[in-house]
């Protein structure tokens, strides 16, 4: 499943696979997934642009920009990802103390 902030909850696709498909096969549940997040993503494209025409209409085209860049979700760089990623493990108790903040000071010395 693609990791972006407008992928609808996993609770709330199951329920869609389990109304209208085979929930038992694990291919066909993730095609219905990233459909549902290309839909998602297509729809909120749809809203934005309409409401940035409007405002660059009625406003200014800088109000637009302003809108769009508040607006549009980014996906976590690469870098918080790792981060993240490295936090639940060590949370979960599989790494100890050391490893965890060498591993940690490393990545927070990448760039973004």
């Amino acid at each position: 499943m693609t990791n972006h902030p407008i992928t609808p909850p996993l609770k709330l696709v199951q329920q869609w696979i389990e109304k209208y498909g085979n929930s038992e096969d694990p291919h066909w549940q993730t095609y219905e997934c990233d459909i549902a997040t290309q839909a998602a993503r297509w729809g909120a494209d749809q809203e934005l642009e309409a409401c940035c025409g409007f405002i660059g209409c009625t406003h200014s085209v800088t109000w637009s920009s302003k809108l769009r860049a508040a607006r549009r979700p980014k996906p976590p760089s690469l870098k918080k990802q790792a981060l993240i990623e490295l936090g639940d493990v060590y949370n979960r108790n599989k790494i100890d103390d050391t490893t965890y903040d060498t591993i940690r000071c490393a990545l927070e010395m990448l760039p973004e």
